[in-house]
């Protein structure tokens, strides 16, 4: 069984991740909550960061 919401490296959670946090900050945006979007988009970059580097590392070994 996958658990979807885990943080694993191997099967894409920074990716899931990613995508709460990006839909939280276009959330914020629409509400006028700046800070929080900043910070959710700021989240969801790195996270993605994240993902494509552990992708290239996995695909290489």
């Amino acid at each position: 069984m996958v658990d979807t919401v885990s943080l694993q490296f191997g099967n894409g959670g920074f990716l899931y991740w990613a995508v709460i946090f990006f839909v939280l900050a276009l959330v914020a945006a629409a509400v006028g909550a700046r800070g929080v979007a900043g910070i959710s988009m700021e989240i969801a970059r790195i996270f993605v960061l994240l993902f494509i580097v552990l992708a290239i590392v996995a695909l290489l070994l």
